[in-house]
């Protein structure tokens, strides 16, 4: 057992180090972790900038959401996977196992011939990521004072500014001088610094399980549903990309599976939006599936109808990076704590408007730039949003449960992404979408494809929708108090009793992560 756990788990524990996160006490942990968020977020903003252009190579575009999705479908059996691992085993042997899986996606889709191999080392690499972004959070759960939680989670949102920045310009550069492939093969070489940093800080300060009672066989039942979930939703995803009656049948397999699954896995009262723990879950996946689902299809949007090149059109979310961590920063402040609430509702407003703002490019005569400056406020919102339910979820689980609630919160992420995906690009292609951009399509003056302005309408608007039901959500995150016998669960975790057979305890009362 490590010198931190027993501050965990005894209560008549030494005091904890002071500081900050930058601390001695936790300086090279921070740095090691935000290595590694430094990782995804180069990545996932050189991949975003260069998708277009291997679509279109690979002849593509019709599975260009499914390129995204596959990630999103596989990260979901690695997160309750990773979960169940970091609870029982510590968060150590899902990190390492996490960033060689995620840099093996990356070389799989780099070499690809076809669209089919190409997501497929999205799927590998999505499960991968699941693996990583969960262990992270067991770390930050065990190895921080909750007084440190904001903070960390708004370093991990700063460490994507500069990425945002560099990673579209130096993917767009490459894309365009030496060909997408370069994109792919060239980021597995930043996972040096995330295992030399990184790993041995955990190893010292997070390894282990918080009790070694905690150390037995894994849920069998709950990795079942694990299973479950991941195939419901590729099933889903399939039937959303190929438009034909037969394709009723994938989906509604796809749904059987998903329903009693996300019934297993979730907070009990999740799509019912109970106050407390199961709202946190639930905005979560409803901010980042309403966001992600817009932003996809950003640069699309931006090559194929106003003609930009990859590396402009990556370049226009650049913005939302340095405003990501801004909201990411102000929420970490404690001035602001008691407000958090009002400040992820206002976020959620902010999201709403600029995936609604975004698609106004489609008008020529409309400034591009203005598409920058619409996602630059969304970005403010999420940064303020995402943060906030990283805080608050940790706040409400009991250390020993810091896995499995930190998977269901990225579990309600990774799902929103799929389905909302599957949604947006089976409307996509109905419209026209799929012959946007593709080969031997008529390019209009300037290099933009022939207009299809409602198949990206499909899009944006319904995504705007959905950013504003978060709004609502946001005003259920505290847990009810006790007295109005709202939750079974006490209102110290709010969080109800898990159903048979979950593999999920009940938190003890009194118990208390863009891109993080």
């Amino acid at each position: 057992m490590s010198a931190l756990e027993p501050r965990i788990s005894v209560p008549d524990a030494a005091p904890p180090p002071q500081g900050g996160v930058l601390g001695p006490a936790y300086r090279t942990l921070s740095i090691g972790m935000i290595s590694v968020i430094f990782l995804i977020a180069f990545e996932a903003t050189a991949v975003g900038t260069a998708m277009p252009v291997a679509a279109r190579e690979l002849d593509g575009i019709g599975l260009y959401a499914f390129a995204f999705s596959a990630y999103f479908t596989t990260s979901l059996f690695g997160m309750v996977l990773s979960g169940q691992w970091s609870d029982r085993q510590g968060p150590l042997r899902p990190l390492t196992v996490g960033i060689g899986a995620f840099a093996a996606g990356l070389v799989c889709s780099g070499t690809a011939t076809t669209m089919g191999v190409f997501v497929l080392g999205r799927a590998v690499q999505g499960f991968g990521g699941g693996l990583v972004i969960v262990a992270l959070y067991v770390v930050v759960s065990r190895a921080y004072e909750e007084r440190l939680r904001p903070a960390i989670m708004a370093a991990f949102a700063a460490s994507w500014v500069v990425p945002s920045i560099v990673g579209p310009l130096a993917a767009g550069t490459v894309t365009e001088h030496l060909g997408w492939r370069w994109v792919f093969l060239g980021i597995p070489a930043l996972v040096v610094v995330p295992l030399v940093v990184a790993l041995p800080a955990i190893r010292r300060t997070a390894s282990g399980p918080v009790d070694p009672a905690a150390a037995v066989a894994f849920d069998r039942r709950r990795i079942g549903f694990a299973l479950g979930i991941s195939l419901g939703a590729g099933l889903l995803q399939y039937a959303a990309q190929d438009l034909r009656w037969l394709s009723l049948l994938p989906g509604l397999a796809g749904v059987a599976l998903l329903v009693p699954a996300v019934r297993a896995l979730m907070p009990r009262g999740t799509y019912l939006a109970r106050r407390g723990l199961p709202s946190v879950v639930l905005l979560r996946g409803v901010a980042a599936g309403a966001f992600i689902g817009a932003e996809s299809f950003v640069p699309l949007m931006l090559v194929t109808q106003r003609g930009l090149s990859p590396t402009m059109a990556g370049f226009s979310l650049a913005l939302g990076g340095v405003t990501w961590a801004l909201g990411s920063w102000v929420q970490s402040k404690g001035r602001t704590a008691p407000y958090r609430e009002r400040l992820m509702v206002a976020g959620m407003v902010m999201v709403a408007f600029a995936i609604a703002a975004a698609p106004a490019v489609l008008i020529e005569s409309v400034p591009v730039w203005t598409a920058a400056l619409a996602w630059g406020v969304g970005c403010l919102g999420m940064g303020l949003v995402i943060g906030s339910t990283s805080v608050l979820l940790l706040k409400l689980s009991a250390p020993e449960e810091a896995g499995a609630n930190s998977a269901a919160l990225q579990i309600s992420d990774a799902l929103a992404n799929v389905v909302l995906l599957a949604a947006v690009g089976a409307a996509f292609a109905g419209l026209g979408g799929g012959a946007v951009g593709s080969a031997g399509h008529t390019l209009t003056e300037g290099g933009a494809s022939a207009s299809h302005p409602a198949a990206f309408l499909a899009v944006f608007l319904p995504m705007a929708c959905v950013a504003l039901a978060g709004a609502w959500v946001a005003t259920r995150l505290d847990p009810a108090p006790a007295a109005t016998g709202t939750d079974p669960a006490p209102a110290a975790t709010g969080t109800d009793p898990a159903p048979a057979g979950t593999g999920t305890d009940p938190a003890p009362a009194g118990t208390g992560t863009r891109k993080s």
